[in-house]
């Protein structure tokens, strides 16, 4: 096994993890970086581009960011949070277009636009920007557990180098878990490094999640592609397979008319008949891998119809993960942090979010909180602590079962149960209590089998241990769910159709073999 020190590890390589990485190395830390694939490439940012957050620093118009998404989260957000967000993602979206150079496009005025993203040129810069900033990347790296000291304090991680075919770990003071949500493996474009890995490592280090409930994310794409591009859709008219309109589709507050039509077995088409002749402009130089594929097939989508679907997006675009408890983004356990769509977006957006704009501001600003958080902590231990602590191994199932390991499924299984429980609309999407509950059962049983039976070497140990991380979220989220008899931001439940006052609070869940759930103190939440 080969070991590197480090005084900061940051697990994960999208936005989130390249700006702790950037930050803690600015901060006088020895940094390593270790990603599921490649850093640069990987993640949903890469693969597309992404809106942001950006607002200038005028009363009226932070005031008005600020209020805009209140009611749909659920009035769960917190307004010291999103006035710390719009002031660091301001500050280091200026920084990106200074030092990382990124080559913002100039509106009609002259003025720099800086509220948008193409994420492949973003983060080969990040890349850029970590290398030259002495950041050690390992790619294609996946972490596979925490490592912790006798006092419990996270001191490090282990993993699997896959194009070196060997296992790694490195001793660092703090660790930053930044590696994403996760979309089970749906097949949405980006996500198929975001499996949950983060939230499981927190939870068996001892840290809590929270807004679980709020991750049946579903995003509209072309029948049979991955591109999940949901903003374009308001432009669009749906319909059913008879040619007549759908009533009641819409890309917001109404995708569950779509989700009952596919339930149906039928079909549904959609046509971007709505957007003008400078809206079709801005739009193919906003977001040009969307047309790709139509490009590819020979579809106008402005003219044509075309069938689509929904892909389950989960905590990627959903809003829950893990809690956060402190300004520099801890987790509640030493030595651990969290940021971007691995933590919880709860505190700027309550219960709902969706794709870009916030999330890509969160991610600018909890990496690089979490940097600097993460590079503090470390230094303050002194020189020679990290590298003399004896470490012990935190992860467990799909790693060290509690039975014999051939009596126990395997991680395809495992994921495939996950799936049928999680990805169908009449389960995760239209949810209500019976259903809910029952596929909890489910998942219940499928974690009691894993954790005694599921088991891997090399790459078979890192696919068992992302089976683990799905079978573990989908758990929480439905206990969380189950929790919240109510709807409120993304968390609808048809058995409990109104809001209910008296769940104005954010729900903490936590646990392995027996998940719990308990309500949040207020403290901070909007009114």
């Amino acid at each position: 096994m080969t070991e590197y020190a480090a005084d900061v590890l940051v697990v994960g390589g999208g936005p989130a993890a390249t700006w702790a990485a950037l930050k803690a190395a600015e901060a006088g830390a020895r940094v390593v970086l270790a990603d599921k694939g490649y850093c640069g490439t990987s993640g949903a940012t890469a693969a597309g581009g992404t809106g942001v957050w950006y607002v200038p620093p005028e009363p009226a118009a932070r005031e008005a960011a600020m209020a805009s998404r209140e009611g749909l989260g659920g009035y769960l957000a917190d307004r010291r949070w999103m006035a710390r967000v719009l002031d660091e993602t301001y500050d280091r979206m200026n920084e990106l277009a200074t030092h990382g150079r990124y080559p913002f496009p100039t509106g009609p005025d002259g003025q720099s636009l800086r509220g948008g993203l193409q994420g492949p040129e973003y983060m080969r810069r990040m890349r850029i920007r970590i290398r030259r900033a002495g950041v050690r990347v390992l790619d294609h790296s996946p972490v596979t557990e925490l490592l912790t000291d006798a006092d419990g304090a996270v001191a490090g991680a282990a993993g699997y180098r896959r194009q070196l075919r060997e296992s790694y770990r490195v001793r660092a003071g703090a660790v930053v878990l930044a590696t994403g949500g996760c979309a089970f493996l749906s097949g949405a474009l980006g996500t198929n490094t975001n499996t949950g890995d983060g939230a499981l490592f927190a939870a068996e280090a001892g840290a809590e999640l929270s807004g679980m409930e709020f991750s049946n994310a579903y995003g509209i794409a072309p029948e049979g592609t991955s591109v999940t591009k949901t903003a374009f859709y308001s432009f669009a008219t749906f319909y059913r397979e008879d040619g007549h309109v759908l009533e009641g589709a819409a890309s917001q507050g109404g995708r569950s008319v779509i989700a009952r039509e596919l339930l149906t077995g039928a079909r549904v088409y959609a046509r971007l008949d709505r957007a003008d002749e400078p809206a079709r402009a801005a739009m193919r130089l906003a977001q040009p891998n969307f047309f790709l594929t139509f490009d590819r097939l020979g579809i106008d989508p402005f003219t044509d119809r075309f069938a689509v679907t929904l892909l389950a997006e989960g905590t990627v675009r959903g809003t829950g993960g893990i809690r956060i408890t402190g300004d520099d983004c801890a987790t509640g356990v030493p030595g651990l942090y969290a940021a971007g769509d691995a933590a919880t977006r709860e505190e700027i957006c309550g219960g709902f979010t969706g794709g870009g704009s916030h999330n890509a501001a969160w991610a600018i600003s909890s990496g690089s909180w979490a940097g600097r958080g993460a590079a503090g902590h470390a230094l303050s231990l002194g020189p020679g602590r990290a590298a003399a602590r004896p470490l012990t191994g935190a992860g467990g199932a799909g790693l060290r079962p509690t039975g014999r390991a051939a009596a126990g499924p395997g991680h395809r299984e495992a994921v495939a149960l996950v799936q049928q429980e999680v990805l169908p609309y009449d389960k995760n999407y239209l949810r209500h209590g019976d259903v809910l509950a029952a596929s909890l059962r489910t998942l219940d049983a499928a974690w009691s089998r894993l954790r005694a039976g599921l088991h891997g070497e090399g790459a078979d140990l890192v696919r068992a241990r992302q089976a683990a991380a799905m079978t573990a979220h989908a758990r929480w989220m439905y206990a969380a769910a189950l929790a919240r008899s109510e709807s409120r931001g993304m968390a609808r439940r048809l058995d409990h159709p109104d809001q209910d006052p008296s769940q104005h609070h954010r729900i903490l869940v936590g646990g392995l073999d027996r998940v719990w759930t308990r309500p949040a103190a207020k403290e901070g939440v909007a009114a």
